[in-house]
Order: structure tokens, then sequence, then C-alpha cells
């Protein structure tokens, strides 16, 4: 095997060129980038504020996650249960904003007639 910086003849199973110090290209690992599921980050930040765009966010970067090997697909997860449960708890809370805005509002005959 030749060195591919100096060019010289070195031993097939040598690790770096004894002759310049430059590693072999067989015993070099490639490096990988390290990517992260950013929409996972987002979409599980924004479910604590606003629970739509976190649901949202948080589906994508769920399905985009096998692509990045797996990444922030839990975080992606408790992003989405995190939106849905916001969610659930907005709409009860409007239900029950409107039941006692009309029981105010009918001065009490509603609430006497359901007892």
């Amino acid at each position: 095997m030749f060195c591919k910086n100096c060019g010289k003849e070195i031993d097939d199973k040598a690790a770096i060129c004894i002759y310049c110090g430059v590693p072999t290209t067989q015993n070099e690992k490639p490096q990988q980038q390290e990517t992260t599921n950013t929409l996972a980050v987002v979409g599980f930040v924004l479910s604590f504020f606003i629970a739509l765009a976190g649901l949202i966010c948080s589906i994508i970067g769920y399905k985009h996650a096998p692509k990045l090997g797996g990444k922030g697909k839990g975080l992606a997860l408790a992003g989405i249960i995190i939106s849905v449960i916001s969610m659930v708890i907005a709409f009860l809370y409007c239900i029950l904003y409107f039941v006692f805005l009309y029981l105010v509002g009918t001065g009490g005959v509603a609430l006497a007639s359901i007892i």
C-alpha cells in the first residue's frame, strides 16, 4: 500500500505512515455528522404554549425520525401527547365556560329546571 500523503510504500496493516505520520485511509473511520430532529424539539416546546402548532410539528418530527436513525422520536411523541392533552383541557374549559354563561344569563332558571 502507498501513503496517500507522501506516496511512499508502507505496510498494508499500518495505521499511520512511518514517513509522514498521516493516518492511512483503511483505518480512518468516516465521521458522521450529528443531526438532531429539529421539528421534534420545536414541536415539544410549542406543545406547552401553542398546542395546535406543537401537535403539527411533533407529528412531522415523529414521521421524520426514522430518516435520522430514530433521533427525536420520543421527544416528538411526548410533544404529541402534551399537545392533545392541552387541547382537550382547553376544549372542556370552553364548554364549561359557555355553560356557566348560559346559567348566569338565564338567572338560574335553567339550573332550577335541571334540579
